[in-house]
């Protein structure tokens, strides 16, 4: 099986040269620049400690359409008892800490290496990043984190404490996109936690040509719990 491997360029190659299972290529760095060079080109990075950098363009492509946000009946009656307070990047770190605890379904331990942890928090601090925080009780019980670039967001981890929080801040996290005008969330690859929210599988070249088009609009750079307030 060959693969591409990439040296200091600021290059990647096209996604239809991922393999079978979805990996386009191996090495390269996790600086801000080529992160956000991966997510405008539909790419994205996921590997184990111990493992060299592992970049993805899966076929097909996990969504979830903000229109299409699919909430359960019970999950409707938790936001009338109001349960939770949900904030926008409020507490950054301690999300993506806590995603590094969890460990991603399929795999031994975290996905999240101490390397990828600095990565992100470098995109936060430029405003490309961000992080949906559920407490209760003044207690941090869930969240999520991901890159937002034009009007596509694209999830990369989320955590629960408790029951329904993290299912609680992700509702909260796309309604507000729905506000904004955003088209589209990446999820990557099937969860059954997402598809229950409405989450669908297309084709690569679809997710692409929705990405190109969502790529058009104005990211909005910043921190989210001031822009949306």
């Amino acid at each position: 099986m060959k693969y591409y491997f990439l040296d200091n360029r600021l290059i990647f190659p096209p996604v239809e040269m991922a393999n079978e299972h979805g990996i386009l290529a191996i090495g390269g760095d996790l600086s801000v620049s080529r992160l956000l060079l991966a997510y405008q080109s539909g790419i994205f990075p996921w590997f184990s400690p111990g493992e060299p950098i592992l970049w993805w363009a899966p076929d097909p492509r996990f969504v979830l359409y903000p229109e299409k946000l699919y909430v359960s009946k019970s999950m409707r009656q938790l936001f009338k008892k109001q349960p939770f307070e949900v904030t926008l990047d409020q507490s950054f770190q301690k999300v993506i800490a806590n995603c590094r605890q969890i460990p991603r379904k399929a795999q031994d331990g975290t996905w999240i290496t101490e390397d990828m942890q600095e990565a992100y928090k470098d995109l936060h601090g430029l405003g490309y990043a961000h992080s949906v925080e559920v407490w209760q009780e003044n207690e941090l019980v869930g969240g999520l984190y991901g890159v937002s670039l034009g009007r596509c967001f694209f999830g990369e981890s989320m955590f629960a404490k408790v029951s329904n929080a993290s299912k609680y801040g992700f509702i909260f996290l796309v309604e507000k996109l729905r506000e904004y005008q955003f088209q589209l969330i990446d999820c990557q690859v099937y969860t059954d936690h997402l598809g229950s929210l409405g989450a669908e599988l297309i084709p690569r070249t679809q997710f692409m040509e929705e990405l190109e088009s969502s790529l058009q609009a104005e990211t909005l750079i910043g921190n989210w719990g001031q822009l949306f307030g």
